[in-house]
Formats: structure tokens, sequence, C-alpha cells
């Protein structure tokens, strides 16, 4: 910045431009262009002009008060100019008239000021002026007039500014610079460079008034405040340039690194980032801390390195839809018709009279494919945003040095995230830190081998891949599109065409029921040509439609596409094509209910499968309980302690303790500042143990990771359940400990001696071990689960290493010494126990299957209403997983339906008991949260995985995910699968009703009269009402109670049970009876024309079905408006019926054929569709075989074909 001040007239404007100059100096921005405008009006306003300052921003903040005093000459100095040079605050001036006399003979540059600044001529003449400057204040207060008061010192803190008592006006100016002495008038030459300089303790030498005091104080505030703000700029800006150097990567950058990374390139990362914790720092980041989370800093790595989205093909259109419906050959067939009907009735009739008939099957068809088009495209966009959901996995990342869980959506290059088994790698990145991990990248190399990743050789990790085995931390270093996942996803779309095996029975039926109408379509279309042709057929005037050649051969034409029309169109009812759209639209809303009742479906046939279920395998920890565990006992060799302040823990037992749970762990500890609460995170077993040792016993992870080194971690599994962690004092060549924790009796097995109350060590003799088995079970009937601790002592010379000499073969797990047992509690869910007998009483069957003891397992099973009491362990109800192992398999079969809780299981033992579970005929769903349960959730029927607990391999083998990991959500998941299919056979009964009673009718009318009753455009809009509206109106029912008190639907049971058929059959009887009577007898009966009476014929069938379709709302129960005003869009879709049908009757009789009805006929009308009401709570008092009616006709042809060998 460049800023030239020129002060005239009187000493206002000098203080006023050095007060600007100051504030002014190294500011940026907007200010300084208007503090120029502001001081050259002061030099128009002032006159002439006495002196000029340019000065030019040109260093760091640390010459700032070396400016002060060149500043401070400029003021006083007369005509001198002062400017600012380049780069670390170097300065040059050079004086104009009488400049040496300012202070003694001050050397000036040469010729060439940039020469004299690159010889340190800047330095050495702002030394030099600090130096005189500090050698005139002698001087100070001799000279009345103008005084400036500076020092060094003062320079850190202020410039004053003083005049002193007179007033300067401004005159003329000589070529020397002289000033005139307003006050008195006379002439002095040469005093223009009086300076008087005099430190801060004798400035009470010099009279100060009250307005320059204010100055004084004003300009030092001023020049105060710009040095500290500065000097915080500075700092923020140095910060800011380390810890955002990710700012300058560039595309190419970008692209390198994703490059290195995916095709793990380790010398190329040395070559171009100079290893991992250089890349950390490039990347802004820390392996500690992670990265700020500040959303600045968020958004500008999203700009810089993109997003951790996948660009997706775009999804299809409303029109995509519609062409799809169009390509229906039927639909096609009627589209021909009615443009053949509207050429040649507009060639007959004439344009005003001829478009009705196929204008009306046009509107029709349109009607038809956009309302199908719409269900297929809500379909779509239903599946799309399941997709969403289900790739919506949660990421733990470290952010301002604390762990939190975000959205793999959120995840940004730089982020640390920390990996465990199970886990789905969120992005590509690389190895921080961790141990013993190994992941399996099969769904990106098709590799199965799980690979090991470390530090020195292979630190890349990959996304998409799994965490098989232990746990860690990675630099995230590519997102989205920059990885060879999102590449491959951006491909792959979910398909929504998934067929269910219910959809697929449902496509059997309409093929068959297809062929049976087209078989009576052809037979209608028969009927009515030998009728036409043979003159049997006539029209609304009673006159023959085909008399020989007399007839012209375009009302032939009209006449064959009239009847073409109505056979195809019987085609279109007869074919119910409405139930693939009822199953959809029941499983699109069931899924929506669903997803609010805390369950995300992932395969659709799961929602129909769940209603079959027979018995449902459960885990124990956060379904059945509340997964929020606490520490409430503590053994100490064989004392228990109650109060731990009044307990004297032994000093080593407790650092032993400390490590053993601080250092074996997954989980951690974050305090953000003393006094406040610690934040745990990891598994709610770690976090308990964590909270406890913080609390209890005075841990702090913080000293213990500073403190000790890990040289080796066995991470959890569930076969061994247990983990174990080889540490050594850090920075010392000390002892190697190793610490194991996990399940009670695994770790006890392998102690032979153990630490007392005291503190001593003592020998386990088999007394002790039952004494210390004793215990554990006396906490396992308490429904306590028993976690123990292990420590040992290795020698370096027992330590075992691999090939490479650095990694251990394994650690040692033999004659450890046992440090104390802990028991958690961790309380059953409220409502569990309801949910189980809910289950119970719909004839499903609940086993749990745990990882605890037998008599944790046994306790929790009682509580949860499993078990009762007084059924004992030995009663063949309680096994553990390695005696349902070694069963044979006969024995396993004879077995498995009494087993009802399964202890110390493996996955292993869930896999086998699924297995012989479905060998004996259920249909079983499994519930699991771990890595290991997926093969059981694979091959389950039904595989359910946890939401909260539940790893992504988990979830990826899961059909149906619960969200809140809820025993009752479960048994929620049972009801909503019933109703599915009870919707499904409620739409069934409807439609096939209509189906039936259509064909017959139209069937006899044509053979009889040789014409239908129902033409095309009527039977389009019956088949809206019955596929479409029918479909949303039966489709939205919810789940009721007594859904939960029948049995569950076995895997061969028919889709037409015998009630449906006896319903069914029983309206499609009277429906037809009575329309074939108004089709013969209603002239007669009304006093009606034909027209008349085709239309009480359509409105009479439209209404029957309007309230046929409230029958159909309960397949057993007599009273089917039970519930009815809780289903308001059932409600709303009879009312928008029966008005459309109202319209269509009495506004369209153009398009609909049909003729205006008075009051007592649409009353009659009503009254015929009523009376479908009290037949259908009459038949539900007959009674119907259990047995299908099918299977038993099928019996009685064997039994009869057996008595006819036996003959």
């Amino acid at each position: 910045m460049k800023l030239i001040f020129c002060g005239g007239g009187g000493c206002w404007w000098w203080w006023w431009s050095a007060i600007m100059v100051v504030f002014l100096n190294s500011s940026g921005g907007r200010l300084w262009r208007w503090s120029v405008v502001v001081v050259g009006a002061m030099v128009v306003v002032g006159g002439g002009g006495r002196w000029w300052l340019e000065a030019v921003d040109g260093g760091g903040w640390r010459w700032r008060w070396r400016r002060c005093l060149v500043v401070a000459a400029a003021v006083v100095g007369g005509r001198r100019r002062v400017g600012g040079g380049g780069g670390g605050g170097q300065w040059w001036w050079h004086g104009g008239g009488g400049a040496a006399s300012v202070v003694g003979d001050i050397p000036s540059p040469s010729s060439s000021p940039n020469r004299w600044a690159r010889q340190g001529g800047p330095y050495r003449w702002v030394q030099y002026l600090e130096e005189k400057l500090l050698e005139e204040s002698a001087g100070i207060g001799e000279e009345e007039g103008r005084v400036l008061v500076v020092s060094k010192e003062a320079c850190y803190e202020s410039l004053e500014v003083e005049l002193g008592n007179r007033d300067v006006h401004g005159g003329g100016v000589d070529g020397m610079g002289a000033w005139w002495e307003g006050e008195s008038g006379d002439r002095r030459e040469g005093s223009h460079n009086t300076i008087n300089m005099y430190t801060n303790k004798q400035a009470n030498m010099q009279t100060v008034s009250k307005p320059l005091n204010r100055w004084r104080i004003a300009f030092a505030a001023i020049y105060s405040s710009r040095v500290f703000v500065s000097l915080a700029k500075m700092i923020i800006a140095k910060r800011n340039n380390d810890d955002q150097k990710y700012l300058k990567f560039s595309e190419a950058d970008v692209q390198k690194l994703s490059d290195i990374v995916k095709d793990k390139k380790l010398d190329l990362l040395h070559q171009h980032f100079e290893g991992m914790e250089n890349l950390v720092k490039v990347l802004g980041a820390d392996s500690e801390n992670g990265i700020t989370d500040d959303a600045e800093n968020i958004r500008q790595r999203r700009t810089i390195f993109g997003s951790n989205t996948y660009q997706k093909p775009p999804p299809k259109g409303i029109f995509f839809f519609i062409l799809e419906a169009f390509k229906d050959l039927i639909i096609l067939v009627l589209l021909v018709a009615a443009t053949l009907a509207l050429a040649f009735g507009i060639k007959q009739h004439g344009l005003k009279e001829g478009w009705y008939e196929g204008g009306s099957i046009f509107v029709a068809v349109f009607l038809v494919v956009v309302v199908s088009a719409g269900s297929n495209y809500r379909q779509s966009r239903q599946f799309e945003k399941l997709s969403k959901v289900t790739n919506n996995i949660k990421v733990e990342v470290l952010r301002n040095g604390r762990r939190q869980q975000i959205s793999i959506f959120d995840i940004v290059v730089g982020d640390v995230a920390s990996l465990k088994i199970g886990d789905q790698i969120p992005a590509d990145g690389l190895f921080l830190n961790g141990h013993s991990l190994h992941v399996d990248e099969s769904s990106m190399t098709g590799e199965s081998d799980h690979v090991e990743i470390g530090a020195e050789k292979n630190p890349f990790l990959l996304s998409g891949a799994k965490v098989a085995n232990g746990y860690g931390n990675m630099l995230v270093t590519s997102v989205g599109m920059h990885t060879g996942w999102g590449a491959m996803m951006s491909t792959i779309t979910r398909d929504s065409d998934e067929r269910t095996p219910l959809q697929e029975r449902l496509d059997r039926l309409t093929t068959y029921i297809g062929k049976i109408g087209l078989t009576v379509a052809f037979l209608v279309l028969l009927v009515l040509l030998v009728r036409y042709f043979t003159g049997n057929t006539q029209d609304d005037l009673g006159n023959k439609e085909y008399n020989g050649g007399k007839t012209k051969s375009d009302d032939i034409i009209n006449s064959m596409i009239r009847i073409f029309a109505a056979a195809i169109t019987i085609v279109v009812v007869a074919i119910p094509e409405g139930l693939p759209l009822a199953v959809t639209l029941t499983l699109a809303y069931s899924m929506k209910r669903m997803m609010a009742d805390q369950a995300m479906v992932r395969k659709l046939s799961a929602c129909e499968t769940m209603g079959s279920a027979t018995t449902i395998c459960t885990d124990k920890t956060g379904t059945l309980t509340l997964n929020q565990m606490q520490v409430t006992r503590f053994w100490l060799g064989e004392e228990v302690i109650v109060d731990y302040t009044a307990s004297k823990i032994a000093p080593g037992i407790q650092r032993l303790l400390c490590q053993g749970v601080g250092l074996n762990t997954t989980g951690s500890v974050y305090q953000s500042a003393s006094g406040t609460m610690p934040e745990f995170s990891g598994s709610p077993t770690e976090k308990a143990i964590l909270s406890w040792a913080v609390s209890e016993l005075g841990m702090s992870t913080e000293e213990l990771k500073h403190d000790f080194s890990i040289l080796h971690v066995e991470a959890f599994n569930s076969e061994k359940k247990r983990s174990g962690v080889l540490i050594k004092k850090a920075h010392e060549n000390t002892t190697t400990h190793v610490h194991w924790k996990g399940a009670a009796e695994m770790i006890l097995g392998t102690c032979s001696k153990y630490y007392d109350s005291s503190g001593d060590m003592t020998s386990m003799d088999q007394d002790k071990m039952k004494r210390f088995e004793q215990i554990i079970q006396d906490m396992a009937a308490d429904s306590l689960r028993c976690i123990a601790f292990a420590h040992k002592v290795i020698p370096d010379e027992e330590l075992k290493y691999k090939e490479d000499g650095k990694t251990l073969q394994s650690l040692k797990d033999d004659n450890l010494t046992l440090l104390g047992l802990v028991g958690i509690k961790d309380p059953c869910r409220p409502g569990v126990e309801g949910a189980v007998r809910a289950c119970q009483d719909a004839g499903v069957h609940i086993k749990m299957i745990t990882g605890d003891n037998v008599f944790t397992a046994r306790a929790i099973a009682i509580e949860c209403g499993i078990l009762k009491a007084d059924q004992a362990l030995n009663s063949g109800v309680v096994v553990e997983g390695v005696e349902f192992r070694n069963y044979t398999e006969d024995e396993r079969m004879d077995k498995v339906e009494n087993i009802r809780v399964m202890a110390r299981s493996s996955p292993f033992d869930k896999l086998l008991m699924v297995q012989c579970l479905k060998k004996k005929g259920h249909v079983v769903a499994v519930t699991g949260d771990g890595t290991n349960d997926a093969p059981a959730l694979k091959e389950a029927d039904i595989g359910l995985s946890m939401g909260i607990q539940g790893t992504e391999v988990a979830k990826e083998s899961s059909d149906i995910v619960i969200l809140d990991d809820n025993f009752a959500s479960v048994a929620t998941m049972v009801s909503w699968g019933r109703c599915v299919y009870n919707n499904i056979q409620k739409f069934i009964q409807f439609q096939l009703t209509v189906n039936v009673a259509a064909l017959v009718i139209n069937f006899i009318a044509a053979i009889s009269a040789g014409k239908v009753p129902l033409t095309a455009v009527q039977l389009l809009w019956v088949n809206l009402i019955m596929d479409t509206l029918g479909a949303l109106a039966l489709a939205t029912e919810r789940p009721t109670k007594e859904l939960m008190k029948a049995k569950p639907i076995g895997r061969t049971a028919p889709l037409i049970s015998n009630v449906m058929w006896r319903n069914l059959m029983a309206q499609a009887i009277y429906q037809i009876s009575v329309l074939l009577i108004l089709q013969f007898k209603g002239k007669s009966i009304f006093k009606v024309d034909e027209k008349v009476k085709d239309t009480l014929i359509f409105n009479s069938f439209v209404l029957c079905q309007i309230f046929n379709e409230f029958n159909a709302r309960k397949l057993e129960k007599r009273n089917v408006f039970e519930g009815i005003l809780k289903n308001r869009l059932f409600l709303g879709i009879i009312a928008f019926t029966l008005i459309l049908q109202v319209v269509m009757v009495e506004f369209l009789k153009k398009f609909a054929d049909t003729t205006n009805l008075n009051v007592v006929q649409w009353f009659t009308c009503i009254g015929i569709a009523a009376v479908s009401w009290p037949i259908g709570w009459f038949v539900k008092y007959i009674p119907v075989p259990d047995t299908p009616i099918f299977s038993l006709l099928q019996r009685k042809r064997k039994k009869a074909t057996a008595e006819d060998d036996a003959c």
C-alpha cells in the first residue's frame, strides 16, 4: 500500500495526518483508499503544503516501533520524505531541506536508494536515528512551540504527540522550509527543525493542555490497538498457513495422491510426499487429534478434494414409466382400436358426434397408463430413498481431539477414521496406527484372502473393503469419485424391479387368470361376430346392424372395431394386473411404516417372509437388554470391594489393573478440560469398564499411553472371548508385561496364581479355583456379566517372533495371575417381556443365543419370559454351544425344537441351529450384530441385524436392520409381515370378485343378447377402480391384534385360502345374479329404455365393488367397520370413487355411454350394492375346513385312484 499525506494550513492538519499515518500504515482493504481521499481533501482546504510523507507498507510487525520514530521525524521535520522499503520492515530515508539538522549528521543514502538498501543502509540508519534521538532527549523543555514526545520504550506502548502551549498557523514556506510562529509574528530562520526529545520520566517538564492531552491519549490508544491487532493477525496467519497447507493442492496433486493409494505405490508415496508423517502435516491433520471441526475448514476440504459421494445414473423420470406402460401389448391393441373407431366415427357421423367412442377409449387408456406409470414412478422413488438410507452408514472419526460419529457422506480428506472388526472402510487412505489389522478386499479385488495392513510394508486401505480382524486408525486421502469404490458404485443402481417370492406367486396367478380371461374374450369375440354376420344384433333403434349387401362398409368396419374393442377390454378386466401393483403399494407403505417403527428393510422379500416366521433366534446383549452396562461388583481375590475410598487396594495391584483396562481396550476416554466429565467411546462393555476404572481406580489413559508402548495386540473375537496386549515401559528397556481380559471362566482357566486383597500373590489350587468358579456363578445368577483380568511378566527370551523378526507370533496365555473380577449389570429392556409373550401367543418360538455363561443366560431368559422359573439347567432347554456342537446330527434334530437358550455359543453354533431348524420345516428369523454372524444371517429366512451395535458386514448380510436394537421392534416386524400378507389377500379377494362377475356377465350377455352390457370405456373405468384405487384402499391397512393371535403362515400356504373362496364366491354369485336380472328383465321391471337399463347395470356394478371393498377389509371378522375411522386413506378413496362415478353417469354421458338417472334409480342402485354387506356378514357364519380346498380335491383324487388300482 502507498499513501501520500500533505499537510498545509495549521497544526490541526498535522495531528490528523499523523494519526491517519499510524492507524493506516499497514492496514489493507478499502479503508486506506478512503484515507487518501480524506487527506487529499485536507490539502485543498488547508492551503499550501508544508510537509509531505510517503509510507509504503513493506514489513513485518517487529519493525513497527521503528516506523513510529520515522513518522515522528517526518511530522516535525518539515519538508522531508520518509519511504518504507520492501520486505521485513526495512526502511530508507532521504532528507529534504535541513534534513541533517533534525538530530545532527544523519548519513543519507547514496544516489541509488536500492543499492543503499541492499547494503544494509536502512537498518543502520534506523539504529543511528534511535541513538541520536535518545541523545538529544537531554534538551527537553528548553524550547517552547513544537514538541514531539518519542522514546524507544514508549514506542512499544504509544506514540505521544504534543504541541505545547502555542498554536502554530500555516503560512508561506521558503526554500529551506522556515516556520512562522503565528502568535508573535516574528520570523525565525532555521528554527523549523527544532526537536526536543524526552523520556516518559521527564514528561512532567511540559505543560499539556486538556485538548492536546486528549489527542495524545487517542493517538496512543489507536496505535497500541493496531500493534496488538497486527500481532494477533500474524499469529493466526502463521497457524492457518501451517494447518491449511492442503489449500495449495492442485487437481493434479489430488489425482496423484489418489492413484498412489489405489495402486499401492509405497515408493511413490515417499518420493512425492516424503512419507506418512509429512503427508499428515501437508493435509493439515493430526494423527492424535484429527482435524478441526469448523465449517470453513470442512468446506474448503470438500472444495479441493471433493465430497465422499459418487455420481449415480440419473433416476428414471415419469415419462420413462409412461413409455413403459405404452409398451403393453393390450394397451397398444386398444390404441389401434381407438384410432380406427375415431377415424371411422368421424367419417360416418362427423367430427361433432363421431369422436365420442374412439376419443373415450383414448381417454380411458390414457388414464390407465398415467395411473400405472405414476404408481411405478412412486415405487422407483421409494427405492431411491431406501438406497440412500441403506448406504448412509456411520463412521467414527477424530475431530478436535475427540471421537465422534458422522455420516460416511460427511467424511473429508484429512479425517482420521477409527476402524474395528466388521467396519467398512469409508474412503481410500493410509494406516496410521493400530494392531493386528487385516482387511477383506474381495469386494474390490475379488481375492478372498485377508490382507495384512502395516505402516511399513502395506499401509494402503481401500474404500469398500471390510475389517476382518484387529483395529486401527487411518488417514483419509481420497474420497468419492477419486476412490476405486466410488468409480465402481457410480455405475451400479439398486434394482427396483426386485421380485419377491410372493410377487412371483402372484405373477403365476395372474397368468393363470389371464388365460381364463383370454379364453372368455375369444369366445365372446366369436359369438359376437357370428351373431353380427347372421343379423342377430340390433342397433339402438332396433334395426339389424348387418343386412347383407345393404350394409355400408364403413358401418361394418365400425361394428368390427366395437366388437374387437369389447373383447380386448374383457381381457383387460380379466387380467388382474392390479395384483403386482397391490403388492408394490403394500410393500412400499409397509416399508415406510416399518421405518417409523425402527426397522429398515433392505430386501423386499423380508416384509412378507417375516409374517411366516415360526422361530426367532435372538441375541441377548442390546436386543433383550438395554445395552447400558455398569460395573456393579468388583472382586479382588476372595474379597468383594464395596467402598473404594475405605478399601486399601495395594498400589501395585491398582497400577496393574489400570494397565489392563486402559491399554487392553478398543475404547477411548476424552476429557476436554480438567474438572469436566470424561466422555467414553467404544462398545458398551468397554465403556462400562473404562468408566469404572476412571472413577474408582483413578486411571488416566493419557498417562498410560505416554508411559507405555504397546508391542502386540490380540483383538477380541467371539471364538476365544478374550483380548490381550503386550506392553513395555516407554523409552526404557524394562520388563515386558502381558495383560488379558475376557469372559471370566475363560480367563480363570488360564490362571495358576491370583492376587489377594492385600496385594500378595497366592497359588491357585483346586479349592481356590472352585471358590472363584462359585463367585462367577453367583454373579451370573444375579444377571451380571463376569469379566476377569489377568497378568503375567514375560522375560525377553520367551518372546517368539515371526520370520521378519519384528512381529510376535502370539501372546502367552498360560500360568497367568488373576488380578480381579468385575460384574457388569445390563438390565432387560422395558416391554421386552410383553414382546416375547406376544410372539409366543402368535405361535412363534423364541430362542436366545448368547455368549454369556449358562447361569447368566438362564437368569436373563427367565427375566425376559423366554424360560419359566421352574425350568432347570438340566431340563434340556438350556445348553452350551460346545455341547450342542458335539451332538450327532440325529441328536441335534431331536433336541433342537426343545432348546430355548444356548449359552457360550459361537457364530458357528448359531449357524448350526439355523440349519437344523430349517430342516425341521421352520421359517427362521435370526438377529446378529457381529461380523462372524454373517453366515447365520445369510442362512436364515430373515436376517435381522442391529443398527446400533451391528457391524457393516452384519448389516450387509441381513434383510432388515433393527435401528434401535430392540426385540420389541422384532416383534413389530412379525406383525407387519403378517399385515403385508393379509392386505394382499384382501385385495385378491376383492379383485377376483370383480373378475368373476365381469367375465360371467359379459359372456352370458354376449351369447344370449349379442352385445355386452358393459362397454369398453366402462370396463376400463371398472379396471381403474379395481386395480389402482382398490389397491390403494386395501393395501394401507395397519396391523391389528388379531393378526398376532393367528398361527404363522406356512411356506406352502395357498394365496387363496378357503375363507377367501367362500367370501368371493358369495359376492360374485350375488352380483352376477342381480346384474343378469337387470340385463334381461330390467326394462320391464323399471319401465325404462335400453340406454337407462345399461346405465343401471353399469352403475349397480360399480357401486357393488365400492360396497364390497368394506367386506374385503375383514376376511373373517363380521364387523367390517371396526377401526375404519383410523384409516382415513380408505375413506378418502371411497369418497373419491363415488364422486367420480356420479360424474361419469351424470356429466360424462357421451364419454361413458351413459344417461342421466333420477333419484329413485340412484337409490335403487345403492340398495342393490348395499345388499352385499348383509351377505358378507351372513356367509362368515359358514365354517370352512383348514385344509386348502385344492388339497382336499387332490386327496380325493388320489384316494379314488388308489381304490381303482385296488380293484
